[in-house]
C-alpha cells in the first residue's frame, strides 16, 4: 500500500504544531511525499486556492476558523475549489454531539485523539478505497452519512412506514 500513498497529497490543518508534526511523521512513514500544513481553517482555505490536496486532515477546535466551519465552507461556499475533498476530522472531542456536528458539516471520517498509526491509516484507506457517494439535500451536502447498505431494502424510504425522503433520514 505505501506505493499508493506516495502519490497522495495531504493538507494538515491543526493549530498545534506538534500535532501537525506527529501526523506528518505518520504519513511520511508510510510513503507520503507531498504534505502541506496550515495552522487554522482560514489559512487552509488559502492553501486550497494555490494547491489541490487529495485529502485534508483537520483539527476540530482552532481559531479563528475551526475545522467544522472549514468543512462547511469547503462543501458549500460558492467559490469552493473542491467541495468533494475528503476531509478527515482529527479531534480530542469524542462526545456524540461533537461527532454529529462534524458529520453534519460534511466531514468524511473522524479520528479521535490520541491518534494512532492504525486509526489514521484505517480512515485514509476508507476514503481512498471505499469512498462514500455524496448527497445533496436542502440542508446538507457531503458524503452519505449512512454506513450500511441493506440489500433487502426496497424503495425510497429506509424503514417501512417512514414518511421522510431518503436524504432526510441518513444516519452515521
Amino acid at each position: 500500500m505505501p506505493a499508493a500513498y506516495e502519490k497522495l497529497r495531504f493538507l494538515l490543518v491543526d493549530d498545534n504544531q506538534h500535532m501537525r508534526a506527529i501526523v506528518a511523521a505518520i504519513l511520511k512513514g508510510v510513503g507520503v511525499r507531498q504534505i502541506r500544513d496550515a495552522a487554522d481553517g482560514a489559512e487552509a482555505l488559502q492553501v486550497l486556492r494555490d494547491w489541490r490536496p487529495d485529502i485534508a486532515i483537520v483539527d476540530f477546535k482552532m481559531s479563528p476558523l475551526d475545522g467544522v466551519r472549514f468543512t462547511h465552507l469547503v462543501r458549500n461556499a460558492p467559490d469552493s475549489v473542491d467541495p468533494y475533498l475528503p476531509i478527515i476530522m482529527l479531534t480530542g472531542f469524542a462526545e456524540r454531539h461533537r461527532v454529529f456536528e462534524a458529520r453534519d458539516a460534511g466531514v468524511t471520517e473522524v479520528v479521535v485523539k490520541p491518534v494512532t498509526v492504525r486509526s489514521l491509516l484505517d480512515r485514509i484507506n476508507t476514503v481512498v478505497y471505499h469512498p462514500r457517494p455524496f448527497i445533496r439535500s436542502s440542508t446538507y451536502f457531503g458524503p452519505c452519512r449512512r454506513r450500511r447498505n441493506d440489500p433487502s431494502h426496497k424503495g425510497p424510504f429506509r424503514r417501512s412506514g417512514e414518511a421522510h425522503a431518503l436524504v432526510d433520514t441518513i444516519e452515521i
